[in-house]
């Protein structure tokens, strides 16, 4: 018997009545018109001073060097740099100019990436949650691969027939709930660790052509580093998501996350956006869901996709932040290029 959201036509969420990517052709282009898909408004100072505020050169002596306990770099958007048990994994590289087809089209990127594919330390993994253009960029793929880099690449189902038409290797789809060990790097010095890769659902869509809404599936990633002499510790990036009861389902099956990329922007209009993006209060009330302590904020500040300024997910987080009765700095609003480790449980 085949699991629930595996549909005739493709894939669908948990919930089936949420059912996104069926937009009538009409609906989206009066959307466009109306100006739906970019900011109504600049961030306060113009869009040079904002870039300016929130960039910080790479460190890239820092990220050249292998880590065994947690370091995150946000390279803006989605992409994620975690540094863990030895492994470098790169989560939704997306260093294009533009987030639409082979980096020259579709939304404008306003911050400048803080590296290039080719300035990247030695790639492990590549973890990719969709084939939405902002989250599966070409461009930055194949800079990376002309880089000399040999990741290894896990997607979601349906995903791996893009990447075998661009004869890229070593790529591994996964369904909800399928997990693979990804081993640590031999030369940490350190015996026994391991790190495990959940694939997670979440509330979302998929579509990269006219012509395949639905067909592969969306999805997070949790990965678990089994370290020796301490509990387990627990990364989510729960990919693009509206909110949904697939959080607290992830935390009853897999257990509490000790830190989450908890994507806060990208979420007006509402009525258009809340059952694909949550909002700053949706997203806090997800972290609560799963039980984390920690998060970086991404998905904001970088491309010109929705409605609300590029400076306003801070304001509306930290209302929400107050209103869950949560610290204010339980989200790491970092900068793009901003390099930070993660404090653990120290292990005997």
């Amino acid at each position: 018997m085949k699991p629930a959201h595996h549909r005739s036509n493709g894939f669908g969420n948990s919930d089936a009545s949420v059912v996104i990517g069926n937009f009538p052709w009409y609906e989206m282009v009066w959307r466009s018109l109306r100006g739906d898909f970019k900011p109504l408004a600049e961030p306060v100072g113009g869009y040079e001073a904002f870039a300016r505020q929130w960039s910080v050169p790479v460190n890239h002596a820092q990220i050249a060097m292998r880590q065994r306990a947690p370091v995150v770099t946000w390279l803006g958007h989605v992409t994620v740099l975690l540094q863990v048990a030895g492994l470098n994994i790169l989560i939704d590289p997306t260093l294009a100019a533009f987030a639409g087809p082979y980096g020259r089209f579709g939304a404008p990127r306003r911050v400048p990436a803080p590296l290039k594919a080719q300035d990247l330390p030695p790639i492990d993994i590549v973890l990719i949650s969709h084939n939405h253009y902002d989250h599966l960029c070409h461009a930055t793929i194949k800079e990376l691969l002309a880089a000399g880099q040999r990741p290894r690449f896990f997607v979601p189902l349906g995903l791996k027939a893009w990447f075998d038409a661009r004869q890229i290797s070593q790529v591994t789809e996964l369904d909800w709930w399928d997990q693979a060990d990804l081993g640590a790097v031999a030369d940490n010095g350190v015996l026994g660790d391991k790190v495990r890769l959940h694939f997670t659902p979440a509330q979302h869509w998929s579509r990269r052509t006219p012509f395949d809404t639905n067909a592969s599936l969306w999805g997070g990633y949790m990965l678990e580093w089994a370290r020796q002499g301490a509990a387990p510790w627990r990364f989510l990036f729960p990919g693009d998501t509206g909110y949904s009861a697939d959080f607290k389902a992830i935390r009853e099956r897999l257990g509490i996350v000790d830190f989450v990329a908890l994507p806060i922007g990208a979420y007006l209009p509402r009525d258009f956006m809340k059952n694909m993006h949550v909002n700053p209060s949706d997203a806090v009330q997800l972290m609560l869901d799963i039980g984390a302590k920690q998060a970086m904020g991404v998905h904001w500040g970088t491309f010109m996709l929705t409605q609300e300024a590029f400076d306003q997910p801070p304001r509306d987080l930290a209302m929400a932040l107050r209103q869950h009765g949560l610290a204010a700095n339980a989200v790491w609003l970092m900068r793009h290029g901003e390099t930070r480790a993660i404090q653990t449980t120290p292990s005997s």
